[in-house]
């Protein structure tokens, strides 16, 4: 018989469950899945990203500027002995400018260089909001199966409680169904700590969501289909960030060869003599030569097609990885699916037993807790369909989340 203790400790436990709910952050808000993606854009991570890019494109425009000329000022052939500006005919004041211009090509490959590092960190932006809004995704998808699960457990604990009735009136009428009471007490009693862990979970979620958008959302998850893929790698994002690193290497490259042409310079000196001399000017030019080629930019060639090579090889080995993620989802997905139309063909056929039995029932003949057991059994299998459902629903999140638009 249900004992006064077993139903003070299914009280308390649902009324610790009840008041977890009422106790949950305020702050959850309904809102539409497009406002939660233009939060999400503005997650700190994108933001410290694009400054990033900001910074590239500036340096790309400063590679491009020749460097500050340099003023001198100065005494030249000033004796010490007799100091005069006027008996020694080449002493003089002098002042000059002098400007150094980096080769053109060096130049160019410099900028070349900065502006496709922006590019490749705009493509890893793009990688990067795309993971983050499948984690938002996945988010939403498991906290729309906390509340299913929820609402299941709370079905079953109803039907427990018709159940027990029933129990208890067999035990009062002499019949041997005490062990199965107990067997609905520890069933409760899984009950509420389900639900005590879907609380747990639920919190878990919402600090997730803040740590992705600031604040909390009972927003449905978007509708959810696998994006097309025709299996070509440039459709991949983590294939465009690497492919955009072999267009920076292939600058640094440009900027290496550039370093065997000729830096330029001009100097420019007036010096003013007191005096019946005249003043002078004296103009020169000058220019580099690769004297020590092979210690200095033949090695750095090297280097440069060497990082080239790793930046090719890494677009071969980001690629198989992206893809084998990609099958590995997809797999997933289908395990998903097979699993939800497996479940779906136990509770049809839980169901025609429980007609069947229920219409023994009406006639007059058997009893009425065989169909609660089976209304149990049925939310039980419809629990772990909400838990494939979710399966699959994340692993489609995780597969789109690897491709790039059109």
């Amino acid at each position: 018989m249900l004992t006064t203790a077993h139903r003070f400790l299914r009280l308390t436990a649902l009324l610790g469950v009840t008041l977890a709910c009422l106790s949950s952050p305020p702050s959850v808000l309904a809102q539409d899945f497009s406002q939660l993606e233009a939060q999400l854009a503005q997650h700190p991570a994108l933001e410290a990203m694009r400054h990033q890019s900001a910074g590239f494109r500036e340096r790309a425009a400063t590679a491009d500027a020749l460097p500050d000329p340099v003023l001198s000022f100065g005494i030249l052939n000033f004796p010490l002995l007799d100091p005069s500006f006027s008996r020694y005919l080449p002493t003089s004041k002098a002042v000059g400018v002098r400007q150094m211009i980096p080769n053109r090509a060096r130049r160019d490959a410099r900028a070349a260089q900065a502006s496709q590092s922006a590019q490749r960190n705009d493509a890893a932006i793009d990688q990067r909001f795309a993971e983050l809004r499948a984690d938002l995704i996945v988010a939403l998808v498991d906290q729309q199966r906390v509340k299913t699960l929820r609402a299941l457990l709370l079905a079953r604990d109803s039907k427990y409680d018709e159940l027990a009735q029933i129990v208890e009136t067999e035990i009062d009428a002499g019949r041997p169904a005490l062990f199965r009471l107990a067997e609905i007490d520890v069933e409760r009693a899984d009950v509420a700590r389900g639900l005590a862990d879907l609380e747990a979970e639920a919190d878990q979620i919402r600090a997730q969501m803040v740590e992705l958008v600031g604040t909390a959302s009972d927003t449905p998850p978007p509708p959810l289909s696998p994006q097309a893929w025709s299996g070509e790698a440039s459709a991949l994002h983590a294939v465009r960030v690497a492919r955009a690193g072999v267009a920076v290497a292939e600058a640094g490259i440009h900027q290496a060869e550039a370093a065997w042409k000729p830096d330029w310079g001009v100097q420019l000196t007036y010096q003013q003599r007191d005096g019946q001399g005249d003043d002078w000017v004296s103009a020169t030019a000058t220019f580099t030569i690769p004297f020590w080629a092979d210690r200095s930019q033949a090695p750095a060639l090297r280097e440069a097609e060497a990082k080239r090579e790793a930046a090719r090889s890494h677009v071969m080995a980001v690629a198989r990885q992206a893809s084998a993620r990609h099958q590995a989802w997809e797999a997933t997905r289908a395990a998903a699916e097979s699993g939800i139309a497996i479940l779906e063909q136990k509770i049809a056929a839980i169901r025609d037993q429980i007609a069947a039995r229920l219409t023994v029932y009406e006639s007059g003949a058997g009893d009425y807790s065989p169909i609660l057991d089976g209304e149990v059994a049925v939310l039980g299998l419809q629990g772990q369909i909400a838990g494939e459902q979710a399966r699959r629903d994340r692993a489609t999140a995780r597969m789109n989340a690897l491709l790039a638009g059109p």
